[in-house]
């Protein structure tokens, strides 16, 4: 029999269940401190979900098990969840439009966390209030290690980024993807061109350095830090800040000060777990705020 707990977050009933069910197998990690961590980081998670459509990665056995992505808000999402119907071009199930959650508040979180969804991932616009798709507020740069390369090659990269946009007039917000990697966000308010811009600057750096790649073909990424600019696709999304990841141990994708990304020496350094980034934005708070207005 599923056990199911009836609790009060905010002003909203939810019906948590399996809560001693471990999701994260490696360190016995339960579906409750999934619901924890997520409502302790909510303050800080919440302003970069809002009006994003969101896709999440659900694992209802554990992050060590099959997981699949769920884009289209389930048939059983509360009537209070806010929900946007979007175009959906090149859907992999032939859908016109999908229906799309849009997480707003700390029960949606808390409703979606208890689904097993431990992966947040959202695009780089927002939606208005009447659901209508804005322009691009980011731009977004994947820094993603082909081995031997690692994080630690992601970082020489993110400086070299971080001059090349300063030179623009543009500020730059590292963070861990939460995985082997590393992203580098960029308010933007220069319209809809963000993947053209994003595009002719991976390809400048490539020019520029023998150790990066714009070219998403594998064999050209061995020992090489690949720029994905592609993920400034509006049909695309990144795993959002303070997303938790499905990985042996609760690692979070994590915002970094960019001392941390000059001094890194070994990928270990950047390995955050959700215990590890709850005390960070204790001492530090969020450090992505200009991303999150």
């Amino acid at each position: 029999m599923t056990e199911k707990v009836r609790v009060k977050v905010e002003d909203r009933m939810l019906v948590l269940t399996n809560l001693d069910k471990v999701l994260y197998p490696g360190t016995g990690f339960t579906k409750a401190e999934v619901i924890d961590y997520y409502t302790r980081i909510s303050p800080v998670l919440l302003p970069h979900l809002r009006g994003r459509p969101l896709t999440v990665k659900r694992y209802p056995n554990g992050a060590d098990a099959a997981f699949f992505f769920e884009k289209n808000a389930p048939d059983h999402t509360p009537d209070w969840v806010r929900t946007v119907t979007l175009p959906a071009p090149g859907s992999t199930k032939n859908r016109e439009e999908i229906e799309f959650a849009v997480v707003e508040d700390l029960p949606t979180l808390v409703y979606y966390a208890n689904l097993a969804a431990l992966e947040i991932h959202v695009p780089m616009w927002r939606v208005a209030k009447d659901g209508e798709p804005q322009p691009p507020d980011t731009l977004v740069f994947d820094l993603d290690p082909g081995a031997p390369a690692t994080i630690v090659d992601c970082c020489r990269v993110a400086v070299l980024l971080r001059r090349a946009l300063a030179d623009d007039g543009l500020e730059s917000h590292p963070k861990t993807s939460g995985n082997k990697g590393m992203q580098l966000y960029v308010p933007w308010d220069r319209g809809p061109g963000t993947s053209d811009y994003a595009k002719a600057l991976a390809r400048r750096m490539q020019e520029e350095h023998p150790f990066v790649t714009s070219v998403m073909a594998r064999k050209e990424r061995p020992g090489k830090v690949f720029i994905d600019w592609s993920q400034n696709n509006p049909a695309k999304t990144t795993v959002a800040p303070y997303s938790l990841r499905a990985n042996p141990l609760p690692t979070v994708s994590t915002p970094l000060r960019w001392e941390e990304v000059e001094a890194c020496e070994n990928p270990e350094q950047l390995v955050f777990t959700s215990s590890d980034v709850l005390k960070r934005v204790a001492e530090h708070g969020d450090l992505f705020v200009p991303l999150g207005a």
